[in-house]
């Protein structure tokens, strides 16, 4: 009985000092989010400014003199801002294909560079003695125990029991097939890749990023998450013929879009490489919080504790500025403010607070743990998940600045220009109401006093002395609106330079002269695309390329079963690619084709690739258009023929026929070329090949062109 109540006082004691913990560790996170909100202050003051010159709305800074009667705002902001987001939208996405690519590495490692199927059959294949280093022939040294689906990235397993691999290139590549097992394990993994892109919508969330990177100067990406995709399918019941319902889940990698209001990094951080910590600040109804009792690793009792406290909400003072609210109380009351944690936690308060640890993770000092923390409750504590440990968060600069964490979007970059384009349209207005109008010089002296002065259609004055008109009489100002607008007009090329985004680019005309012809155009977008580079660049190196990273990351981690993705692999961006405008890219290919007119160089040009290129530069499928060379082989034989036949007729002779009288003197019966006998050719057909032409004589036995 005593040994009960003693177990039940340790118990107490061991829950109050779990409180105890759990409420530093509540402390900690919360005094680090004052740290971060503190360094952001004058953050938040540009992207004040910026939001207040996007949306055409003067400041509490801003004080008008009383003869000032013009409040127009020129929202010159927001031309050059959604013009900027056009841009990257257009060259990111235009192709209809997500701009991330999957190469293999020039030389694999662990990956046979180079196999062939062998035909024959498993009996009558030589058995090759195995080496403890895995398989010889590639020329390097693999760990002890590597298997042959290491060697051929999975591929052996993937077609096991119809074909037989060997490393090595092929021999015979009529007989014996060769294949690149990294080459094709990279087209899978970016098909796998794109597809999960395409399921989770990512393209919208990439262009939330793209606007606020715009606007603000930094755009947030957040993930990959793994979550359960519903999966909404119909089976029919063969017996019976009914449909029922049978949903499934299917396991999904995750990204969303993050505000930069929304987020707080480390204050001692310019990267998110460099950050200890990062906080992300969310605002939640009452169900959304009970929505993460559904959701794995939540603790249900806190969150339950945390409904019952009721909400805690408070809105900062930038949110009313945001939303133009006057009155800072009266909105988000039933509300509840959830932080998230990201980063390093001392390992013995992390443990004491409920946080279960391995033994790699139990040796060392600091972990990088995910916090959640609503009100004074933990609702979740977990290690990071991620393999490699990460941030999960892609900040992305518009134009970097090297000393801060937070970019420089196009809002600050033009904010000089836009005030005096303002003052410079206020005061041009209020001259044109001045000059617009008379102005009257009355002297009362000749008019019988009392009267009211206001002049309208009708009114008489009443005059005691003086000559007629003298009384009254009205006085014209000049107009210098003129002067005006050409200031406005200075200072908005001002804008131009500052932004790189020139005005013809975002539909003004008569910037040019050049801009009469097409050519000119061309050249000026394409100076324009100049501009633009680096953030495209950006783009590519903070968001596109870690995106596609953390992706492969995430497959190699809980799509490792997959043998088809596993190989040596590595991740690029398409972004800068695409940077290139369309009518110039179209202009270089097609000078590529006039160059390899040079017999000397036709050889060296892979001329099917350059039809498809030239074709997706004018926005056509190539895949429909374009034949695969086996199938241009096959063509160019039959035009051969034709051409043959056509220039036969049209010399209105016959050609010479041999001693048979059945084929042309000269020509062999056996020829399908087309080239005919005798004088008219010699050799073969020039035959398209992947890598250009190669002149051999088709056989009716070439495999090639007899698909």
């Amino acid at each position: 009985m005593e040994q009960n109540k003693t177990d039940e006082i340790i118990s107490l004691g061991d829950k109050e000092e779990k409180s105890v913990q759990e409420d530093l560790l509540v402390g900690i996170v919360k005094g680090r989010l004052s740290a971060s909100e503190d360094a952001r202050y004058f953050d938040e003051q540009r992207w004040l400014k910026a939001y207040r010159n996007y949306r055409g709305v003067y400041g509490n800074d801003m004080a008008f003199t009383d003869t000032e009667k013009s409040r127009v705002f020129v929202k010159i902001t927001k031309t050059k801002v959604l013009a900027a987001y056009g841009q990257l939208i257009d060259v990111l996405f235009s192709s209809g294909k997500f701009p991330i690519g999957i190469d293999h590495t020039p030389v694999p490692d662990g990956v046979a560079e180079y196999a062939h199927i062998n035909k024959k059959t498993n009996e009558e294949q030589p058995q090759e003695e195995t080496s403890p280093y895995g398989f010889s022939g590639d020329g390097k040294d693999l760990p002890a125990g590597a298997t042959y689906d290491d060697i051929l990235g999975g591929l052996q397993t993937k077609y096991s029991g119809e074909v037989d691999f060997t490393e090595g290139p092929s021999p015979d590549l009529k007989s014996m097939p060769q294949i690149e097992p990294a080459k094709e394990s990279a087209e899978n993994m970016k098909k796998l890749i794109l597809d999960q892109l395409e399921e989770n919508n990512a393209t919208k969330e990439i262009r939330h990023t793209l606007f606020e990177m715009a606007l603000l100067g930094t755009g947030v990406l957040k993930g990959p998450f793994t979550f359960e995709k519903d999966l909404h399918r119909w089976t029919k019941d063969p017996e019976t013929g009914a449909s029922a319902y049978t949903p499934s889940k299917k396991m999904c990698p995750m990204v969303e879009a993050v505000s930069c209001w929304d987020l707080y990094p480390d204050p001692e951080a310019t990267k998110i490489e460099d950050c200890n910590y990062v906080i992300e600040r969310h605002k939640m109804t009452a169900s959304q919080v009970r929505n993460l009792v559904d959701r794995p690793f939540f603790r249900h009792e806190e969150i339950i504790k945390v409904l019952e406290e009721g909400p805690n909400y408070t809105p900062k003072g930038f949110e009313h500025r945001l939303q133009d609210r006057e009155n800072e109380t009266e909105f988000d009351k039933d509300r509840y403010e959830v932080l998230e944690y990201w980063g390093k936690i001392d390992k013995k308060l992390a443990e004491d607070s409920g946080l279960e640890l391995d033994e790699i993770d139990s040796e060392l000092d600091e972990l990088q743990v995910n916090i959640w923390v609503c009100g004074q409750q933990i609702i979740r504590l977990v290690l990071n998940p991620f393999t490699p440990t990460r941030l999960p968060y892609l900040v992305t600069p518009y134009e970097l600045n090297p000393y801060q964490f937070f970019g420089v979007g196009i809002p600050e970059n033009m904010e000089d220009a836009q005030q005096v384009m303002n003052g410079h349209a206020r005061m041009a207005i209020d001259n044109l109401a001045l000059a617009g109008n008379l102005v009257f010089d009355v002297d009362e002296t000749m008019l019988v006093p009392g009267q009211d002065l206001k002049v309208f259609p009708g009114k008489i004055f009443r005059r005691q002395s003086g000559q007629p008109g003298a009384s009254i009489h009205g006085l014209k100002f000049p107009n210098t609106a003129q002067e005006n607008l050409q200031m406005f007009d200075k200072f908005r090329q001002l804008a131009d330079e500052s932004t790189g985004i020139p005005s013809y680019s975002h539909g003004q005309t008569g910037v040019q002269s050049t801009t009469r012809t097409a050519a000119g155009m061309s050249m000026l977008f394409g100076a324009a695309a100049l501009n633009i580079k680096t953030v495209i660049k950006n783009v590519d190196d903070y968001l596109l390329r870690p995106l596609g990273q953390s992706l492969f990351q995430w497959n190699m981690q809980f799509n490792a079963d997959i043998p088809e993705i596993v190989g040596d692999l590595e991740v690029s961006a398409k972004g800068t690619q695409s940077l290139m405008m369309k009518e110039v890219r179209s202009q270089r290919l097609m000078t590529l084709l006039q160059v390899g007119a040079n017999p000397t160089i036709a050889p060296f040009i892979k001329y099917h690739a350059v039809l498809r290129e030239i074709a997706k530069t004018l926005d056509l499928d190539p895949d429909q258009l374009i034949n695969d060379p086996e199938k241009a082989a096959i063509y160019s034989e039959i035009i051969g023929a034709v051409n043959g036949n056509q220039q036969s007729q049209g010399n209105g002779q016959q050609p010479p026929m041999g001693a048979g009288g059945n084929v042309p003197a000269g020509a062999n019966p056996n020829d399908l070329t087309g080239t005919g006998g005798g004088n008219i050719g010699v050799g073969g057909v020039p035959q398209p090949r992947e890598n250009g032409f190669a002149s051999q004589t088709v056989s009716p036995q070439d495999p090639i062109t007899r698909q």
